[in-house]
């Protein structure tokens, strides 16, 4: 589709149906049709896909993408395709007379865009093809998504996003934008440094608004998680879980709890995850139990929340998991149940694992940053922002903290008698145990050790089983107690503590909040959000006309195989039930109705709306 458009607001408002850049987005796309080579961090859902599709449409060629994900290409190019772009994807799901057409056609100047995996772009034969490429139509840009992976400190490194530096070198007149939602500032210089990127670096903040951050202590964690789905009946959402096996046992649990649960990981045959990954973008309601194997590039935008079962290895990867949430705009919520055993576990994988000794200190690193921010007092949203370099002041009244403020004590006493329980006890038991022994439990346990002999037992009858689990939680944090590294859940004292057993340092603590996250907090993030867009509470005859709407939509888009958010976003959808266009004209000036979709579905759109 080279357009007769020749501006980026032009291309926005014919192809794509907005009428405004948002943020950086036009200074972006300006940098690159200049030649400019840029590096983008823009949140999840924040449209950086257009930095590069709207500049791809102005310059002459062909864009080249490199994205990791099959799933990622195939929602872009479905989507593209509902807007008149060209675009195409090559990767080891095509068959070999596909992928040969493919080829032909980008080769032709037929396509606007053409995805590949960074896997391809290293071989002989892909190599090859963009040197044709280059020679044929020309290569327009250079998209490099999901940046990040370029980081071997980072959270999700893939080796071959390391060799795209040559891209720099065999096409030094092609420019490069790479793109990412999760960056620390250390990973964005060594993005820079390792694609060789000149230009400039956009970064576009972090802060998603419309999310919900709450973090619980795991007690029970079924109970505590259908709880929480009840509250969220009928949408759509993500539960993350460790293994591949908890993530198969989750989703049958819910399953039989009457919950449409599938789940999602690497352990599954290919059309299995296919399978079940197309339910879940396809239908409405649909949970799905995965381990991190899923979510890159899932371009759903109405996740309403993400939960997590078990603890994230580090911030990067928390955020970008929870940033599928809300992709919309719409409030959500991101839920995480998190407790010691979590601790230890990830501990013992670091521990144990084959990475070299500067790898495991950054992971170990990243794991304690992970565990500050579950633990903390101070709100969760600028704990998460000030990890990537932002400053957040004030209550962001959308955390479980800012909601219920939790209270500090000052815990050193309760410190000193379970430091002391764990130096008593031989520094190889488990939390259970030494509570057991500060409780003053007689268990077959504690008798069979003489731990009942100890001048510690019994002497925390002051707090409860919760109360003391929460404070060893804690102390671990603090960095005054360490899982063994053998990885059999036993505790030990570190150098640190033994100020606090001499009484040199206090130490303060972190009560439970007194109030769970409760369905006013949730309509407090509503209403945070509303105002954040705009957006005034549906009257019922725009309530109707929206659920008619969502109706055809589901209609249109089975009948075409696409997920029913290619064929209209709901933002569309509730802006054309509060307007009620009675024209062509009319229908073009709401967002996100381009040219293409005008001519595709405007005289069906009209006639939903004039039947209501």
């Amino acid at each position: 589709m080279k357009t007769a458009a020749s501006t980026p607001r032009e291309i926005l408002e014919t192809v794509f149906g907005y009428h405004a850049f948002r943020g950086e987005q036009e200074a972006i796309i300006e940098q690159v049709l200049a030649g400019g080579d840029a590096l983008v961090l823009m949140p999840t859902g924040g449209g950086k896909s257009l930095c590069y599709q709207v500049p791809a449409l102005l310059r002459p060629g062909v864009g080249v993408v490199v994205s990791p994900l099959i799933a990622l290409m195939h929602d872009q190019v479905e989507g593209l395709a509902q807007l008149g772009v060209r675009a195409a994807f090559l990767n080891s799901s095509l068959d070999a007379v596909t992928e040969a057409r493919t080829e032909r056609a980008a080769l032709e100047g037929s396509l606007d865009l053409v995805y590949l995996a960074p896997e391809r772009v290293n071989t002989p034969r892909g190599r090859d093809f963009l040197g044709a490429l280059s020679r044929g139509p020309g290569i327009a840009l250079f998209a490099i998504d999901e940046a990040h992976c370029v980081s071997s400190w980072g959270h999700d490194f893939r080796p071959d996003y390391l060799e795209l530096a040559r891209l720099k070198t065999d096409w030094p007149g092609v420019p490069r934008i790479a793109l990412t939602a999760t960056a620390t500032p250390v990973t964005r210089e060594e993005i820079v440094t390792r694609l060789g990127l000149g230009g400039r670096t956009f970064v576009s903040g972090f802060d998603r608004p419309n999310i919900v951050y709450r973090v619980v202590e795991k007690e029970d964690p079924r109970r505590q998680l259908r709880a929480f789905l009840e509250a969220h009946t009928g949408a759509a959402g993500i539960v993350y879980c460790l293994s591949r096996k908890k993530a198969d046992e989750t989703a049958a649990w819910l399953a039989d709890q009457g919950f449409t649960a599938l789940p999602y990981h690497a352990g599954l045959d290919a059309a299995t995850r296919r399978r079940n990954q197309d339910r879940f973008l396809r239908e409405d309601g649909v949970v799905m139990t995965a381990t991190i194997a899923f979510g890159m590039g899932i371009d759903k935008p109405d996740v309403r929340f993400v939960a997590h079962l078990d603890l994230p290895k580090s911030l990067e990867g928390y955020y970008q998991e929870t940033g599928r949430a809300g992709r919309d705009g719409e409030p959500a919520e991101a839920w995480m149940a998190y407790g010691l055993g979590d601790v230890v576990q990830l501990r013992a994988f670091i521990d144990r694992g084959e990475s070299p000794p500067e790898r495991q200190r950054v992971e170990m690193r990243k794991l304690d940053d992970m565990l500050a921010y579950c633990e903390t007092a101070d709100c969760r949203r600028a704990v998460l922002l000030s990890y990537f370099g932002e400053t957040r002041t004030g209550a962001c009244g959308a955390c479980d903290v800012c909601l219920a403020p939790p209270e500090r004590w000052d815990g050193t006493v309760a410190a000193q008698k379970a430091l002391s329980a764990v130096l008593r006890t031989g520094e190889r038991f488990g939390a259970g145990h030494v509570v057991d022994v500060l409780l003053g439990k007689a268990s077959e346990k504690v008798a069979r050790f003489g731990h009942d002999r100890l001048p510690t037992f019994g002497v925390g009858t002051d707090l409860d089983e919760r109360e003391w689990r929460r404070v060893l939680r804690q102390l671990v944090v603090l960095g005054l107690l360490e899982p063994d590294p053998d990885g059999h859940g036993g505790l030990r004292t570190t150098a640190a503590a033994r100020a606090v057993l001499r009484g040199e340092r206090i130490v303060e603590l972190r009560r439970a909040s007194a109030i769970a996250l409760a369905p006013r907090s949730r309509r407090k993030a509503q209403a945070r959000a509303k105002e954040a867009f705009g957006a005034a509470p549906p009257t019922s005859e725009e309530t109707a006309l929206f659920d008619a709407l969502k109706a055809w939509r589901k209609a249109a888009a089975a009948a075409q195989g696409v997920p029913a958010y290619v064929v209209f976003h709901d933002r569309t959808l509730a802006e054309i039930a509060r307007l009620r266009p009675r024209s062509i004209g009319a229908l073009q000036q709401v967002t996100g109705v381009g040219e293409s979709k005008l001519a595709r579905y405007g005289e069906e759109l009209l006639a939903v709306v004039a039947a209501q």
